[in-house]
């Protein structure tokens, strides 16, 4: 007989302080609001044509890209410390049965928007009569 929980509440505590490299430069508000869902996401340092929005299978899936800018110029260089990023990035989030054709998303000052219309649920339920 197991007495201690599954997950240990203390657990939570925890994953507050620790989070994936990737989930810390990708940090967002998710919100439902008039038949929308609403995704707000940080990312800084990044450009437009860096980020791409996709969807598949009821997933809304967020990557960014950023290349170093290396040049021979760098190599002479002893860096005491580089804290800008660089690398692949990516989030991905279960929204369901997805509006696909109608999702907007824009970018300005290092936030991604997007605005994700939810598909009118229809009803399939059917009475069967009983003989």
């Amino acid at each position: 007989m197991d007495l201690m929980p599954r997950k240990f509440y203390l657990d939570d505590i925890f994953d507050d302080f620790i989070s994936s490299r990737k989930e810390q430069y990708m940090k967002c508000d998710i919100y439902e609001k008039e038949g929308n869902y609403h995704i707000e996401m940080d990312i800084p340092g990044f450009k437009k044509n860096e980020i791409s929005v996709e969807t598949k299978d009821g997933y809304l899936t967020i990557k960014a890209e950023k290349h170093s800018e290396e040049n021979e110029q760098d190599e002479k260089k002893n860096y005491i410390r580089r804290e800008r990023v660089y690398g692949k990035y990516e989030r991905s989030f279960y929204l369901g049965d997805l509006d696909e054709d109608n999702i907007h998303a824009s970018f300005e000052d290092g936030m991604l928007k997007i605005e994700v219309p939810k598909k009118e649920e229809v009803d399939t339920k059917k009475v069967i009569e009983i003989n």
